[in-house]
């Protein structure tokens, strides 16, 4: 029976039975991790062998002839700049191969537009006043602490399954000067697993906004990882907006941590002719050259884009089983009560998870209590504020099954007592 159908004397005994349970649990002295998308034991010894491909000095030198372990290719070494061209559909000169982080990279390309602007904009960011991007919300914590660090307002817009409300985003975008920018996780959403649409995406191409200077930060960060079945087709939208003569509002990002190594990877930023010409330049005062060798490695190991997409499929094996685990769990523990939504992703690193509305930071409290790290509430809205105060985010990719299976049934514990308490008001 549903909670909210239940007599008072009904679930007050429900409640009663949940905290008998709760305690046991608390008796347990649990320490488990539920916090963030961090890969596996398993997954990270999947690229051990990299770690050993550089031997001599002969393995040091790019197909072009250069030595990786001298300065220069500013725009990373060919071979890399093919590897995400080929990931990503975008021409090889339209990549810059970076570090280890592309959060990294999106952050240095917005301080960047504040210091200097972009190409084709009139004036740089930070000297324009009130500036502003829009937040499709349920979305990454890590974007919106750039934005709050760099004092830039952040709007929301809601989530579809489509992707972003785009009749809110168009008309916010085409009416106001001071937004310069969206981000977006197109393929497997962070938090939700939302893979956007091709009508999204024509409409994301096509924008017109009232700033000259806006642009679209496409953090294609799970562009390759699905954990159930093929990798989901998307339209390009780089190819789809350079149909509209509109390229040069699409940033695109993306990086091998979820695919190598978080700490230790390459990443890649991909733009128009005029965006690389523009960021190049303000490159060059920043660094005379990345980590070829180890975008070297990465090359040699992979091989190329499909050696990757097989790759990609190890991760799978290790981690579809977690979210299945889940998906079950949920499904078993939580459908009768009726008090909580969840989404089912085939791909990315989270599952969103919304309780009933004034609970969600309740059930974190009591997680807490218990020794199981989640995500911290409101992590998923701008200025941790989540208005309905409901949504989780979950990642599962880390504990051991066994872990996972602990951590899981106490939040569902946790997800209904919460609710019992807050419909009897106690």
């Amino acid at each position: 029976m549903k909670y909210e159908n239940m007599s008072a004397e009904q679930l007050n005994a429900e409640k009663d039975k949940l905290q008998a349970e709760y305690d046991k649990l608390k008796a347990e002295d649990l320490k488990l991790n539920m916090a963030r998308g961090i890969l596996s034991r398993k997954q990270l010894d999947l690229t051990q062998d990299m770690l050993g491909l550089l031997k001599v000095p002969e393995d040091c030198i790019s197909e072009d002839g250069v030595d990786c372990r001298n300065y220069g290719m500013l725009e990373g070494i060919p071979e890399a700049r093919k590897l995400f061209a080929d990931i990503l559909g975008v021409p090889v000169n339209n990549i810059i191969v970076g570090g280890n982080s592309s959060l990294n990279l999106m952050y240095d390309s917005i301080a960047r537009a504040m210091l200097y602007g972009v190409a084709g904009g009139s004036r740089p960011w930070g000297v324009q006043g009130e500036i502003k991007f829009l937040c499709p919300v349920p979305g990454y914590d890590r974007h919106f602490t750039i934005c709050e660090s760099l004092g830039i307002d952040m709007i929301t817009v809601p989530m579809t399954a489509d992707g972003p409300d785009m009749d809110e985003v168009e008309k916010l975008v085409s009416s106001d000067k001071s937004i310069k920018g969206i981000w977006c996780v197109p393929k497997y959403s962070n938090p939700e697993g939302t893979v956007y649409s091709d009508e999204t995406v024509r409409r994301f191409a096509s924008l017109r906004p009232a700033a000259d200077d806006f642009r679209i930060f496409w953090d294609n960060a799970y562009v390759v990882h699905s954990f159930e079945g093929d990798p989901a087709d998307q339209l390009n939208l780089f190819e789809e907006a350079k149909k509209f003569g509109n390229e040069d509002i699409v940033y695109i990002f993306a990086s091998t941590s979820k695919i190598s190594y978080p700490g230790s990877g390459i990443s890649a930023f991909a733009a128009s002719d005029a965006n690389i010409a523009f960021v190049r330049k303000q490159m060059s005062a920043q660094t005379i050259g990345p980590d070829k060798l180890n975008q070297l490695r990465h090359v040699k190991f992979f091989g190329s884009a499909q050696g990757i997409l097989d790759h990609m499929k190890k991760h799978a094996e290790i981690i579809a089983p977690k979210f299945a685990l889940i998906e079950k769990a949920f499904t078993d523990q939580l459908t009768d009560a009726g008090v909580a939504e969840w989404t089912h992703p085939k791909g990315g690193y989270f599952v969103s998870l919304n309780v009933l509305p004034g609970t969600a930071a309740r059930v974190f409290t009591l997680m807490t209590e218990l020794g199981i790290k989640l995500t911290p509430v409101g992590a998923t809205f701008p200025y941790h504020k989540d208005p309905d105060d409901k949504n989780l985010r979950i990642a599962p990719t880390y504990p051991p099954l066994e872990e996972l299976e602990t951590a899981v049934n106490a939040l569902c514990i946790c997800v209904k007592l919460a609710a019992a308490e807050k419909i009897l008001n106690v």
